[in-house]
């Protein structure tokens, strides 16, 4: 597949999906793979990391033509994203919704910034998946059954992955980032938890704290490779 020249990167050549709702009505876009789906990219799950959605579709946009074997969601969390919060609209960090053994239905906290302490309060949801997004993501799941899944975060600076698989290892190399099993702290009810407990293996690709134009330089290569060559 040739790449698109630079003056055609500002539109996205095809239509996405619809595989949901948000809470507040925001349609849950997928641009699927023309051929079976070997990867599953979603970035934004968390409102306040919008720079995973900017790198994502800058990587897309450069295209030619649906990538043959990768899913793309560009916002998980769309309402999140509008409104600049890092939960849903309904106050809920979706990162800890997910329906996984160790789902805990306590508040969690998170930070502003990364030099913060974590004392920003956030719901788990009422019950595990009890979030429309989250319910719409399982779905897109049972539905395209990738064979992996990498999730986009910021700004931990490493690649996330308890099964330390080829995946992981070929995007640790490529970014120079350090490949770990966990982030040093409890996750429970997140997604890659819930991937653990299921079967889907889950590489969390946490893009470093850096200036916008730096992460477009650094990482939309390194996606642009991955939606053209997903294998794992």
């Amino acid at each position: 597949m040739n790449l698109r020249p630079r003056p055609l990167w500002g539109t996205i050549e095809w239509a996405p999906t619809t595989y949901g709702r948000s809470v507040l009505g925001l349609p849950l876009e997928v641009w699927r793979p023309a051929k079976q789906c070997k990867l599953l990219i979603f970035a934004a799950i968390h409102g306040e990391e919008p720079e995973t959605t900017y790198a994502l579709s800058r990587a897309l946009r450069q295209l030619t033509e649906p990538p043959e074997h990768c899913a793309i969601v560009l916002a998980a969390n769309p309402d999140g994203l509008v409104r600049g919060t890092r939960g849903n609209a309904h106050g809920v960090d979706l990162n800890r919704n997910f329906p996984s053994k160790d789902w805990q239905p306590k508040p969690v906290t998170h930070r502003s910034t990364i030099e913060d302490k974590s004392d920003i309060l956030l719901t788990t949801g009422q019950r595990p998946a009890s979030e429309p997004e989250t319910q719409a993501l399982l779905g897109l799941i049972g539905e395209v059954k990738p064979r992996a899944v990498v999730a986009l975060h910021a700004p931990l600076a490493c690649i996330d992955d308890a099964n330390g698989s080829p995946l992981g290892q070929r995007l640790a190399q490529r970014t120079a980032m350090p490949l770990v099993r966990d982030v040093g702290y409890p996750t429970p009810g997140s997604f890659g938890s819930w991937g653990s407990d299921n079967g889907v293996p889950v590489v969390t690709y946490e893009f470093p704290l850096a200036a916008t134009e730096v992460l477009m330089r650094d990482h939309v290569p390194v996606l642009v490779e991955l939606l053209l060559n997903p294998d794992v």
